[in-house]
């Protein structure tokens, strides 16, 4: 069938506009910066970064210093050094987790956080006796700081807030809770920042005691293989290496670099990614951090309040007034999950994704893990009105 895709659910003309609503996995398309930033890279340098004193390794170096004061500049911090370059953000919580639990230690997490922290954590329970407990959340997914502060102890070494749920769109207080873990004075905050750097403004102080992983892919703009940590003043005497090698520096050395950010940074850098990321980055700044979060909460609020307006579809989360990111979930009477996304797909041409979306625990805590999760619609930069329009008549549509 020439021009045509067929699937489980039905039939969708190939021609007809993609409506990609999956911008929290990894956003869509990327600024045509982001290309040409990449493929100028790939045609005409070339070389590694921090591997030579030759012309075109030093402007590998440049490329990826300018990505590296581009996140320091969303972060609001002065040294960039402190901007460590990881895979992903997976990567980055593997690294803060893996360098800075010690056996025996005591960890608070929150029922938001992605399998990225909770299967580490967990690691650490079944093998090094690390104690974890969960901050629960309120019924429209936030925790309370006063939650928080009760489930601190003496012991506790490490704090773990998913920013923003990849499932709800709940954006959580994070200076009130930074706030009730400084006044604890002895445990540091790691924040998972994968939904929100980039897409809502940074709060926290420069000088904060906090671990920030986050994902190049997302609202940062870049392309997939590009994460970051940025590691807090003081905070690298305490983070492991993890992994360990060759970082263009110090070589006659067998330990690790003491120096940021190659000590964190063994082997080569995706430069290539990390030059389109540059490109994202400077994207974000001239649009405005600002413009992008009201960009996104209009149309989130639109597709919420009109996805709520839909006899037997249920929202999940915050409602409009409250704090939130571009992320909406949903249930609708009589479909599964799955089944729903597939049928969006095939028949209306709109890409969302369904399932537990490697959160479990506050899928348990909303009442939907028995449910197979909820779809998930997630807006992005070049989300239009339109898209939204189309989601919504074609809910109606399954839903009557």
């Amino acid at each position: 069938m020439d021009g045509m895709i067929e699937s489980s659910a039905g039939v969708h003309d190939a021609g007809a506009r993609r409506v990609y609503l999956d911008n929290a996995a990894t956003t869509w398309p990327k600024p045509e910066a982001v290309w040409l930033a990449m493929d100028r890279y790939q045609r005409d340098n070339g070389a590694s970064a921090g591997r030579g004193a030759y012309r075109h390794a030093v402007e590998a170096q440049r490329i990826v210093m300018e990505a590296r004061r581009g996140v320091a500049r969303l972060l609001q911090v002065s040294d960039p050094r402190r901007v460590v370059w990881t895979a992903n953000c997976t990567d980055s919580l593997n690294l803060a987790l893996h360098g800075y639990l010690r056996a025996g230690c005591h960890v608070v997490a929150t029922e938001n956080e992605h399998n990225s922290v909770l299967r580490p954590l967990r690691w650490w329970s079944d093998r090094w006796g690390v104690r974890v407990c969960f901050a629960p959340v309120d019924g429209a997914g936030f925790v309370r700081p006063s939650t928080l502060a009760g489930l601190l102890r003496d012991e506790t070494r490490l704090v773990v807030v998913n920013h923003a749920s990849n499932v709800t769109g709940a954006l959580q207080p994070l200076p009130e809770l930074a706030a009730v873990v400084a006044a604890h004075g002895r445990a540091t905050l790691l924040v998972d920042a994968a939904q929100t750097l980039g897409q809502v403004p940074w709060e926290l102080e420069a000088d904060a005691r906090v671990l920030v992983a986050a994902a190049g892919h997302k609202s940062l703009l870049g392309p997939l293989g590009t994460g970051l940590l940025y590691v807090g003043p003081g905070l690298e005497e305490e983070l492991l290496p993890v992994p360990q090698g060759g970082s263009g520096t110090e070589s006659e050395r067998d330990t690790p670099p003491e120096s940021l950010p190659d000590r964190f940074e063994a082997g080569n850098l995706n430069v290539p990614a990390l030059a389109g990321l540059a490109a994202g980055l400077d994207f974000v700044h001239q649009r405005g951090v600002s413009a992008i979060a009201a960009h996104h909460r209009e149309l989130a609020n639109a597709l919420r309040t009109g996805l709520a307006g839909i006899p037997g579809v249920r929202v999940l989360g915050p409602s409009s007034d409250l704090p939130s990111v571009g992320v909406v979930s949903c249930l609708v009477d009589g479909f599964d999950p799955h089944e729903l996304a597939a049928i969006l797909d095939g028949e209306f041409g709109i890409e969302s994704r369904a399932g537990l979306h490697c959160a479990p625990r506050i899928h348990a805590a909303l009442g939907t893990r028995e449910h197979g999760g909820t779809v998930r619609f997630s807006v992005g930069f070049a989300t239009t009105p339109a898209d939204i329009a189309a989601t919504l008549d074609a809910i109606r549509t399954i839903a009557g």
